[in-house]
């Protein structure tokens, strides 16, 4: 498998980038970027949170103009900010957050905006039919009348490919297409991406994942503040000198021994919920706590109960020795609740906010406010002290938090909650998305939390996180809630039998 893989993408040129410049106000999102594309290549563009990567492919997709270079595809001059001109020319693009309609189904969101108005009506047979017979060619398996609202993540990431693939794109764009899959839907992923290269499809690959970058890419290009600064032959290079190449210098993970357990700082005694059964859970005082499970099996009710966004049927909890008298997010936070929330966009920040009200969502009636009046001065300083401390790179406090990547927001957040010091942390998939340099940042901080006293939750689909950073780990399956193992008591490949629900069959 690997020997094809480097020994393919040695065809004709189909795409080129030539001298790429993008500017928003005083900050250069790219600088003179060019490469070019083979057909049946896989091309992997690296570079930390911010380089610059996403805002390239939104220009060579159209959904950006560039203020310096030119774009070709086949041969071709691109017409610029024109996403039409891309789709008609054979580029596709899967785009980091989904953009699927929940409420129609399957073919529905893939035929969308295929037509014009002006033309007559498509007919659903032969809709479905192409479809299925593109899952059957790239094994792409996906029921063309479900409900895009009742898919798992990797079904919906199935059909975005589809989506470009209906439009007989012949370069794909893949924005990190793996950042909310599990290991088992991105060996899938990646199987059916070997298939479609195989049959000359060519792919740009955007991944912070370096064993992804390994296993699936022909070159890999890296950028560092908006500039093309290395190529690198994959089968010629390794993770650790892409590491070093992403953030100019040597990249070492921190630390993390084991720490004793202090008190308990919450405590879940025989707890259900619709979601959650009979489960008991201490967070105890200076120690991080584990919690591995595959995605969809109560990790995000448990994390909705502790933040308070939710309240169980049954069971008792106390939170630093007091029975909370009525439970909601407001009374989460008030008990020294910090929360770092799944989906950064979703449930984390306001698109449309700009910096500033996105740092003081949580605080901003006690810390921010005088006789109901904002403090405004105020809350802009706190907000580039964030800036500054957590090294979010961004235009200023007054930018809209929708214009930053992924990763920066995602360090606004975590500063938004640690600078608040609080006693507990729920951390649910903190690093999803970000490069190695940020991974190695927040970890650092949550240990830094943990050495402090506080409680931290650590959520992550990520077996090599858990096992790392973790004194204690719990496993979720179906609502239930494994016990405690120390760390190092356990290995991988036992853990992912608890996580397959083996370890809960005999315990019984």
């Amino acid at each position: 498998m690997a020997t094809e893989k480097r020994g393919a993408g040695q065809g004709e040129p189909v795409l080129r980038l030539l001298g790429i410049t993008k500017r928003f106000g005083q900050v250069t999102a790219n600088e003179n970027v060019s490469f070019s594309l083979n057909e049946g290549e896989v091309i992997a563009l690296l570079g930390e949170n911010g380089a610059g990567k996403t805002t390239l492919m939104n220009i060579l997709f159209g959904q950006y103009t560039a203020d310096e270079g030119t774009v070709e595809a086949f041969g071709r001059p691109l017409a610029p900010g024109n996403p039409r001109a891309a789709l008609d020319a054979g580029v596709g693009m899967v785009h980091q957050h989904f953009t699927l309609a929940g409420n129609l189904t399957v073919w529905e969101n893939i035929v969308l905006g295929t037509q014009r108005l002006s033309e007559r009506s498509l007919s659903p047979r032969a809709a479905k039919d192409k479809i299925r017979a593109l899952s059957g060619k790239f094994h792409l398996i996906v029921d063309p009348d479900a409900k895009v609202g009742s898919l798992t993540v990797g079904e919906r990431q199935r059909v975005e490919i589809l989506k470009a693939l209906y439009r007989d794109a012949r370069v794909l764009i893949l924005d990190e297409p793996t950042a909310v899959l599990t290991p088992q839907e991105t060996d899938a992923l990646f199987a059916t991406l070997r298939e479609a290269i195989a049959l000359g499809l060519s792919i740009v690959f955007i991944s912070h994942k370096l064993h992804e970058v390994m296993d699936i890419s022909h070159r890999v290009l890296v950028l560092r503040h908006g500039k093309l600064v290395a190529e690198r032959t994959t089968s010629e290079t390794s993770r650790e000198e892409l590491a070093t190449l992403m953030v100019g210098g040597e990249v070492r993970a921190p630390e993390f021994p084991a720490m004793p357990a202090g008190p308990a700082l919450l405590s879940l005694k025989s707890i259900f919920t619709d979601k959650l059964f009979d489960l008991d859970l201490e967070l105890c005082a200076g120690q991080i706590t584990g919690l591995a499970g595959v995605s969809g099996n109560g990790q995000g009710a448990l994390s909705d109960l502790i933040s308070g966004m939710s309240t169980p049927l049954s069971g008792e909890m106390t939170v630093a020795g007091q029975t909370p008298k009525s439970w909601s997010p407001r009374a989460a936070i008030a008990m020294g609740i910090g929360r770092i929330p799944e989906d950064r966009h979703k449930t984390g920040t306001i698109a449309d906010f700009d910096l500033t009200e996105n740092a003081i969502l949580e605080t901003y009636p006690e810390g921010f406010s005088r006789r109901g009046w904002m403090d405004w001065a105020r809350a802009h300083a706190h907000t580039e002290h964030l800036i500054e401390t957590y090294d979010v790179r961004c235009p200023g406090p007054e930018a809209r938090i929708r214009l930053l990547s992924g990763g920066n927001m995602q360090k606004l957040i975590l500063g938004r909650v640690l600078e608040e010091s609080p006693k507990i942390i729920l951390a649910n998939q903190p690093v999803r998305g970000l490069d190695i340099g940020a991974v190695n940042y927040v970890h650092s901080r949550l240990a830094a939390a943990r050495e402090a006293g506080a409680a931290v939750l650590l959520i992550s689909e990520d077996l090599d996180e858990i096992m790392k950073l973790s004194d204690r780990i719990h496993v979720i399956s179906e609502g239930r809630l494994s016990p405690a193992f120390g760390r190092g008591e356990m290995s991988a490949a036992e853990l992912g039998k608890w996580m397959a629900g083996e370890g809960f069959a005999h315990a019984v």
